[in-house]
């Protein structure tokens, strides 16, 4: 984008860079107005909006700012070429990195108002030209370039920069008038919108012409910070003018083309368009070849008069600007000066002059008879306006359908996902537990083979011990059998002299059995004696 703002209200950012993806734009200014103001109109349900008319591409462009965040990233991976502006702090020299636009690197001198703003064009991250902007009339003073080849392609692309009228705003980016109409405050109080233009009889015409540019320096001129208000008749013989000086008599004569700088400059006047945007009262291009055998020239053109075109010095024209104006640095080449090639610029400059009256003469003839035409056109306007707000609301209202389909598909298509998204988690679960599961076969499987090998290994281990059990009895039967006859006839004696000692001790168990038998009868008879017998004599 090209990014400006004014050194006072907006010197604490100066140092920020801001981008803009920028968007071909072929629609007329009217029916540009008619797109900004159905913008307007779209957004009146909410806070109440500019009613200013649009600088639209297209009636997209609506869609566009509504998926700006997701179109802004796309843009910048699929669109490299995109435009920037710097603006130049207080603290910087001149205009910074455009200060190769001018000779020795030193920007005019003399233009020292507070509502003069330094921009410096960029365009693919390289400096394009340099601008001067005065805020008060809402044009450019002047523009500083150097020629690079006439220009192939003709597309226009215009765009604004909130930031100049709404510092505290968040778009940091050069943007199309119809994407910010009532989101940025007080737009247009500090810039021309092409709503000023709408209507007025006026065209955008360029200080910068695109016709002395090619690629990115031409796609760079076509900001409304390079445009002041011309008459369509105007803006055709002063472009026409200054490709044919700049190629055909200035050129030529500098030996050195990347040493020709051109500063093309607007007198601004008390006319205002739509008492805003003050229409330039004089034209001017200052030329200088800072080569050797240099020169300088400058060229003045009255809005008054659209056939003159005056030749003068450099120092004749700085008397016709602001006092105190020194244009290029050390007059660039006054000093020496070659004639040969002044005389032959003014008499190449005399000829082109000479052409174009012979032109506007032959086209006065071509206005006449067109005049019909622009009556009848005129007349049809009207119609024409309303058939294309009546296809505008048309495209509008299908625009709406499909906006409500959409979000109807968008509700249900949601639910279906959401029903397809859950039943995926439960068929991704049930495949992850079977997973498991089979996965875990193998290992039981390998557990069970393990446990069968081991028991198979106890067996043996029992069946080897019984087998040595088995083994180890015959030997200890044998032992025992072969010491039974010895032990027998040695146990003779002793089971003998045990069985006497039974029989003995037999026998006086019984003895003392029976005396102890006795003696219990009759201590038992004494003692039922002793307890009966008295009572029964006593009571006798």
């Amino acid at each position: 984008m090209f990014g400006f703002t004014t050194q006072k209200a907006l010197a604490p950012r100066r140092d920020r860079l801001w981008f803009h993806i920028s968007f071909p734009s072929h629609a007329t200014p009217e029916f540009q107005t008619l797109s900004g103001f159905a913008a307007a109109w779209t957004q009146s349900t909410g806070p109440s909006p500019n009613p200013a008319e649009a600088d639209g591409a297209s009636l997209s462009s609506r869609e566009c700012t509504m998926k700006t965040s997701i179109v802004f990233l796309l843009c910048i991976t699929v669109f490299p070429g995109f435009s920037q502006g710097r603006v130049v702090g207080e603290d910087e020299t001149g205009f910074a990195e455009c200060n190769v636009f001018f000779p020795g690197q030193v920007p005019p001198e003399g233009f020292t108002e507070p509502f003069h703003v330094k921009i410096c064009q960029q365009y693919n991250k390289e400096p394009r030209f340099a601008t001067l902007y005065s805020t008060k009339d809402k044009i450019p003073l002047y523009s500083a370039f150097k020629y690079t080849k006439p220009a192939q392609n003709k597309e226009e692309n215009w765009l604004v920069e909130p930031q100049i009228d709404d510092p505290e705003n968040d778009l940091h980016e050069m943007v199309h008038e119809a994407d910010i109409v009532g989101t940025v405050a007080n737009l247009g109080a500090n810039q021309a919108l092409t709503s000023d233009y709408v209507g007025s009889g006026y065209e955008r015409g360029l200080l910068n012409p695109s016709l002395l540019n090619e690629e990115d320096f031409q796609m760079a001129t076509y900001t409304l910070t390079n445009a002041v208000p011309l008459s369509p008749s105007l803006s055709k013989s002063w472009h026409r003018v200054i490709g044919r000086v700049v190629e055909q008599a200035l050129v030529p004569h500098c030996s050195k083309k990347d040493h020709l700088y051109l500063l093309a400059g607007a007198i601004p006047s008390s006319v205002r368009v739509k008492g805003k945007v003050s229409v330039p009262e004089t034209l001017w291009l200052a030329a200088c070849c800072d080569a050797l055998e240099g020169w300088s020239l400058g060229l003045v053109k009255k809005m008054n008069d659209e056939i003159s075109l005056v030749d003068l010095t450099v120092g004749e024209l700085e008397k016709q600007l602001l006092a105190g104006v020194h244009l290029f640095k050390g007059k660039c080449g006054e000093d020496n000066k070659s004639q040969e090639k002044t005389e032959a610029i003014l008499q190449a400059v005399s000829q082109i002059r000479s052409g174009e009256q012979v032109g506007t003469s032959d086209n006065q003839e071509a206005k006449d008879s067109g005049l019909v035409r622009r009556v009848a056109g005129i007349i049809a306007t009207p119609f024409i306006k309303l058939l294309e707000l009546l296809i505008y609301v048309f495209v509008e209202l299908v625009k709406f359908v499909f906006y409500f389909l959409w979000l109807v598909i968008k509700r249900v298509g949601g639910a279906v996902l959401d029903g397809l998204y859950s039943l995926w988690n439960g068929v991704v679960s049930y495949l992850k537990a079977i997973s498991m599961v089979l996965i875990s076969i193998p290992c039981d499987v390998g557990r069970v083979i393990i446990n069968i090998f081991l028991g198979f290994l106890q067996i043996v281990q029992d069946v080897a011990s019984l087998t040595y059990r088995i083994l180890c009895i015959p030997v200890g039967f044998v032992l025992h059998l072969a010491a039974f006859p010895y032990q027998s006839i040695c146990a003779i004696p002793s089971v003998l002299k045990d069985m006497a000692t039974g029989i003995g001790g037999t026998f006086s168990l019984v003895i003392d059995a029976t005396a102890t038998l006795l003696h219990g009868f009759y201590y038992l008879a004494c003692h039922i004696v002793k307890r009966f017998v008295p009572k029964g004599s006593s009571d006798d």
